[in-house]
């Protein structure tokens, strides 16, 4: 690889999280969407290690590129690397896209008994590369997941002020890398995002999996666009299904729901029982990686506002690093159930409170909860008062800014 990489705006929720790690004898894995940046944070890492090391041999292949096309298989990739390694100082091997080398993994796990070898691939098939790397590689990996830009990567991208426009942006566009390079106009955004939509289920999916119904994939992926945020469990889906005369198995339909879940088109989030503190086997709530995507194919609707909130607050809270449940309480539903390093939060996202009824449905649930975790009330109303027996209302700009946590430290 040459020294020059392409200019990039720098990510710290994960070059910083991998940084601990770089020189062990650990592979470093970058999961995610395609186009989410996961080859930038390669060049990233690699100016870093340069930085750091000035005696780094630097190995990178890219999948995507043909120049690395005849690397098709393990064997291809253990011998590619041997011969561009340095016989006196450490080498760096950054695979992009690493799901396409066929048993990989084998590869991986030879090359990883050489000490002066340091390794780093990227993938778009969780599926994949989480089973064939567990299983051959337990405890000499770690996986990182790369998600679309955060709201305060958005900003920084386009450079905007964080205004209530720049927010109306990111929630109807999303935060795909690439946009920076783009005229944030709906024509010519959304035709880029259309691209790249069919480009993950062509690739990722159809090709990946060899699936034949088509026609129905594609009903599918509409049909959660429109509900995004909404209950359901695959056989609800199917029932529905049979509804409008297409007439699919629940079994089916959870095969292709995986299908889109693996290719981290969409997340599907489970049902955690708050006080028998388990999670139910069915029922599940399904949010998109990306909602430029999701809106670039269903439409940036306004009777859709409150399910566009839902899932970007969803989505930030995986970004930095929450594991992500719906709550149940009884008959009551707690929107999200977040939880880190053994600490909660729970949140009720509400597109307005100005109504006293929303206010004592949204607050009251959360009442209801009898630990001391931290619990809020996000919506789109800016308001700077009290909370509600310590339970927070904050704006979704403050929450997407990390600004409410601070709330909590005084």
């Amino acid at each position: 690889m040459s020294d020059s990489s392409p200019h990039t705006i720098y990510r710290p929720l994960y070059v910083d999280r991998v940084k601990p790690f770089i020189g062990k004898q650990m592979i470093k894995v970058f999961t995610g969407q395609r186009r989410v940046g996961k080859s930038y944070l390669l060049y990233q890492i690699i100016n870093y290690i340069k930085s750091e090391d000035i005696n780094a041999n630097i190995i990178y292949i890219n999948k995507e590129d043909l120049k690395f096309r005849a690397i098709t298989n393990a064997e291809n990739l253990n011998d590619y690397v041997i011969e561009h390694q340095s016989k006196e100082f450490k080498s760096y091997v950054f695979i992009d896209e690493i799901q396409e080398i066929e048993n990989f993994e084998l590869a991986l796990r030879s090359l990883l008994l050489d000490e002066r070898i340091d390794l780093y691939c990227t993938g778009s098939n969780a599926k994949l590369l989480s089973s064939d790397i567990a299983g051959q590689l337990s405890g000499r990996f770690i996986e990182i997941n790369v998600y679309s830009l955060t709201y305060i990567e958005f900003l920084e991208f386009h450079q905007l002020e964080n205004t209530d426009e720049a927010l109306q942006k990111y929630l109807k566009y999303g935060g795909l890398p690439y946009l920076k390079h783009l005229s944030l106009e709906e024509e010519m955004v959304f035709e880029y995002l259309k691209n790249i939509y069919s480009t993950i289920v062509f690739r990722d999916i159809i090709n990946r999996y060899g699936v034949r119904n088509t026609a129905f994939l594609e009903q599918l992926i509409y049909f959660l666009a429109s509900n995004t945020g909404s209950l359901f469990s695959a056989k609800k889906i199917s029932d529905f299904l049979k509804s409008q005369k297409i007439n699919i198995a629940p079994n089916q339909v959870q095969a292709y729901i995986q299908h889109l879940v693996n290719a981290f088109l969409i997340h599907q989030v489970k049902r955690y029982d708050i006080e028998g503190k388990r999670l139910f086997e069915i029922g599940e709530k399904y949010y998109f990686e990306n909602l430029g995507i999701r809106n670039a194919l269903w439409g940036y609707r306004l009777e859709d506002f409150g399910k566009m909130m839902e899932n970007v607050v969803y989505n930030h809270l995986l970004a930095h690093g929450y594991t992500v449940h719906i709550g149940t309480l009884g008959a009551n539903e707690i929107d999200f159930v977040a939880e880190k390093h053994g600490e909660k939060i729970y949140i009720q996202v509400a597109l307005s409170l100005l109504e006293e009824k929303t206010i004592e449905r949204e607050f009251g649930n959360l009442q209801k909860i009898k630990d001391n975790y931290p619990k809020m009330v996000v919506t789109m109303d800016a308001f700077a008062g009290n909370s509600i027996e310590g339970i927070l209302a904050v704006d979704l700009r403050s929450f997407l800014m990390n600004s409410w946590s601070e709330k909590y430290k005084e």
